[in-house]
């Protein structure tokens, strides 16, 4: 949800109100993300939605729109840890690729850290990281902060 509220509401909301806001959008219908399973069991899960979804991506300087198209966005994800560093993320882009697609995007963005050290936390990669997105077919369309590429895959028609 941290995406979806402004900062206040979001900081008001932590733990169960957050939860029982996600749990409200999937009951109205909503599609808010996608799952990974392996061997029927889920394995992570990354929030895609059209980025107007994402009302704090627009006051983020450096996540600022780049043109004037539409385009659908990646905005986070969680994977467990015992499945960390196995294309789970890279999956789940191609997911979210074929989901936006099939809901009539022609343009995917992610706003992933581009780290430095090798040794970067998992736990500060919550966006995706630009290794993953390159491997899902993204390529860089700008970056403003030097650990922030914002990243872009051409969809089609």
């Amino acid at each position: 949800m941290y995406w979806r509220r402004a900062a206040a509401d979001f900081n008001r909301g932590k733990g169960r109100a957050n939860r029982a806001s996600l749990r409200g959008l999937v009951a109205s219908g909503q599609l808010p993300g996608l799952l990974a399973y392996l061997d029927g069991a889920p394995v992570g899960w990354c929030s895609v939605a059209p980025r107007n979804a994402f009302p704090r991506l627009e006051r983020a300087r450096a996540l600022q729109r780049i043109d004037a198209e539409p385009v659908w966005s990646v905005v986070c994800f969680y994977v467990a840890r015992a499945h960390r560093r196995q294309g789970v993320s890279v999956a789940l882009l191609e997911g979210a690729a074929w989901l936006a697609r099939r809901r009539g995007a022609r343009i995917l963005e992610g706003y992933p850290v581009d780290p430095r050290e090798s040794d970067y936390a998992d736990a500060f990669a919550w966006t995706g990281t630009a290794a993953a997105f390159r491997a899902a077919g993204f390529t860089e369309a700008r970056r403003v902060s030097p650990v922030r590429p914002i990243m872009r895959r051409e969809l089609g028609a």
